[in-house]
């Protein structure tokens, strides 16, 4: 098979872009170093491009290793004509292969393999031929058997139909054309088990839908609440116009019509009904998990890629009851500066002893943001930080920061090493700190899948979902670049072409040397050999090397190209730190095709390169709108339909998404409150922390539930959505 032309033909590419990237890929390249420096080869395919190559690629060499597999197994039996192998061969889904595998695969011992053993399979194959001058009862007397069970015409007769009917089963046309007229035309339709219980799943407790119209989230929820035992749930279809398929491709006509409309219709119920309800099922699933992991992906992107805030003093507070709240103070380069615990809340109740703590805490060190976790007894601490900011008349402002995740890492091995005498929730304090100061620095300790910005991420399969989120951390992380004097290994891990162990080694060569003056110097590194080197230097950085173009995303391969156009516009390297001004208007009056032209360079190549001398150390999340810091709190009380209100977008899903507005809950902008125009998913006009206004236009106080709109409200920008 020729992937590339297939691939391309998929995704509407060129061929010879996509032979390009797949050369690449098996040449060992990464993902992030293709997309990056590899531009004139693969026609400036994009990182999404090319993961999608990649999947597809994995998907099309894994089914043609089953192609040829199944070829071998029918070919041992004796039964492989040109006619099968060529069907085999040209089939392009997995799904396809099996079904005409499914003759010949062994199976385990069913109804029709008892009867062959009895020997009726001459009958049945007669009485399916439906000849217009036998008496099938006539001919049935010659297989009477009474040693093999076969004591009368009517058990031949039934062994015989029961051959017929998987016969029938196995027929991998007419399986394709039921899979395709129940998916056309079938229900798939949910019952409460429990009625009488309350639960999520409520909703779904009388519920139908078509299968083709399902959304995937739908699909997911509905999983769930069988897995949980609250639903019961099938799929309804219309067997007569199924079982006429059958009849339309076997029945004739003759004295032995009616046997074979009778195995037709047992094969149907018995066999093939199950089967391709199954099937369906798992091909739904199978679909909602792909999309739960698109969701899931893209959330996580925006969530990394929040603007870190530098430069600041921040006090982390880990929010709790019974426990009291733990607080970290960071410096502005994140180092930790003191720790301590305060009880405002029940069953202690020192909310003025606390109070003095923070006021003093604040003062003393400077602070200037509070960054506050979501989770238990966020909102009650949000009150008391408020109503301290007010009484005091502080300079400080404060954030409510997702702690998810803060456990997990606060609990994991690298926590202990950083923070060995320390208790676990006074570690997550520190990382809810550290969090807001660089978001992807701090997140990149945690399983990905454990961030909290997905829907149904605990429902779909582990494997695939941590290949996908490894995925965005990755090009996260090498879209940003790394400071390799500062990076910690649970960082540097994800730079393009570093392995953990490397990671580790990098930092334990900067703890026994000092720090790195270029970025050769990591050639000498344990394990890092030239191919890696190649893959991830592009990528890191060093702000006050020797050498100024490696505070930039310039790859080594390029420093001749770079020193060529900083020498035509009369600059050197060095120019970058002391005259970054002049050398950025000077660069904006080049035309990159004529520099191309002229040093014999890629034109993508040449525009990255200028680009990247315009602004060396650029941080891609600095351009991104700031988190919203508060100095007062919001009641859901305080809430009326009709208010306008501003906050951060903390998680999309399918069906819309989740706002931060300042109260208890996050409120709900349904995906028909986006906008005013027709959208198929949310992420189409928002992304993970957004900052937007909404209107409240529903108040469920009992459910702690708020709804929200978007539509015709003005937004930041001053436009209406």
């Amino acid at each position: 098979m020729d992937f590339a032309t297939l691939i391309a033909r998929e995704f509407n590419l060129k061929a010879t872009q996509v032979k390009a990237a797949i050369d690449l890929l098996d040449g060992g390249n990464t993902i992030p170093f293709i997309a990056r420096y590899r531009k004139e080869a693969t026609g400036e395919l994009d990182e999404n491009s090319l993961r999608d190559i990649f999947d597809r690629l994995n998907y099309l060499r894994n089914l043609e290793q089953r192609k040829g597999e199944v070829i071998r197994l029918i070919d041992e039996q004796g039964k492989l004509t040109p006619e099968l192998e060529a069907q085999i061969m040209s089939a392009t889904v997995l799904q396809e292969v099996e079904d005409l595998y499914r003759p010949y695969k062994q199976k385990r011992r069913t109804r029709a393999s008892v009867a062959k053993e009895k020997g009726l399979e001459p009958l049945a194959l007669l009485i399916l031929s439906q000849p217009v001058d036998i008496s099938p009862e006539v001919e049935a007397v010659s297989y009477l058997n009474k040693d093999l069970g076969v004591e009368s015409i009517e058990d031949a007769i039934a062994g015989a139909l029961d051959i017929i009917a998987e016969m029938i089963s196995d027929d991998a046309s007419v399986r394709r054309r039921i899979r395709e007229e129940t998916f056309r035309l079938g229900e798939i339709v949910a019952a409460g088990k429990k009625p009488e219980e309350r639960s999520g799943d409520e909703r779904y407790y009388d519920y139908k839908e078509p299968l083709r119209k399902i959304p995937p989230h739908r699909v997911l929820a509905l999983n769930r609440g069988e897995k949980e035992e609250f639903l019961s749930v099938k799929i309804d279809f219309p067997s007569a116009n199924l079982i006429r398929i059958i009849e339309n491709s076997y029945i004739k006509s003759g004295p032995c019509t009616s046997l074979v409309r009778t195995a037709a219709e047992d094969s149907y119920k018995r066999l093939i009904a199950p089967s391709i309800e199954r099937e369906l099922r798992s091909e739904l699933s199978e679909k909602a998990e792909e999309q739960a992991i698109k969701v899931f992906a893209a959330n996580l992107r925006q969530l990394l890629l929040q603007p870190p805030v530098r430069g600041k003093v921040v006090l982390g507070l880990d929010p709790g009851f019974r426990t009291g709240c733990k607080l970290a103070i960071v410096d502005d380069t994140g180092k930790l500066l003191n720790i301590g615990v305060i009880y405002p809340h029940p069953p202690q109740n020192k909310r003025a002893e606390a109070k003095n703590i923070l006021v003093k805490t604040i003062r003393d060190y400077k602070v200037e943001i509070i960054a506050i976790g979501n989770g238990t007894a966020s909102r009650e601490t949000e009150e008391v930080v408020a109503e301290l900011i007010q009484e005091q008349a502080l300079n400080s402002e404060y954030i409510i920061v997702s702690e998810a995740g803060a456990s997990v890492y606060s609990a994991s091995k690298l926590a202990g090493e950083e923070f060995p005498d320390f208790d676990l929730s006074l570690r997550s304090a520190v990382s809810i700190a550290r969090r807001l100061q660089d978001p992807l620095a701090e997140l990149v300790k945690i399983e990905p899948k454990s961030v909290g910005v997905g829907q149904y991420q605990h429902d779909v399969q582990p494997k695939r979902l941590d290949e996908s989120l490894h995925g965005v951390v990755e090009s996260c992380v090498n879209a940003v670049g790394v400071d390799l004097n500062t990076a910690s290994p649970s960082l540097l891990q994800y730079v393009a072409g570093l392995k953990p162990a490397v990671a580790k080694n990098i930092v334990k060569w900067r703890e026994e040397h000092g720090k790195f003056r270029t970025r050769d110097q990591i050639r000498s590194i344990p394990r890092l050999g030239e191919q890696t080197y190649i893959q991830c230097a592009g990528f890191i950085r060093l702000p006050d090397g020797d050498n100024p173009l490696e505070n930039t995303p310039v790859h080594p391969e390029s420093y001749e190209l770079a020193k060529n156009i900083l020498s035509k516009i009369g600059m050197k390297p060095e120019d970058l730190k002391e005259r970054s001004a002049e050398v950025r208007a000077a660069i904006i009056g080049l035309d990159p095709q004529e520099i191309a032209r002229e040093f014999g360079a890629g034109l993508p190549t040449v525009k990255d390169i200028l680009a990247a001398l315009q602004r060396p150390g650029r941080d891609p999340r600095e351009d991104l709108p700031k988190p919203l810091l508060r100095r007062d709190v919001t009641h859901l009380e305080d809430l009326k339909e009709g208010m306008i209100l501003e906050g951060t977008i903390r998680n999309i899903v399918d069906f819309g998404a989740f706002i931060d507005i300042g109260v208890k809950h996050d409120g709900l902008v349904h995906i028909s409150q986006i906008t005013n125009k027709f959208i198929k998913h949310p992420m189409e006009v928002i992304s993970v922390g957004d900052i937007v206004k909404v209107k409240v236009i529903g108040i469920d106080k009992q459910r702690e539930r708020v709804s929200l709109s978007m539509r015709d409200v003005t937004t930041l920008e001053g436009s209406v959505l």
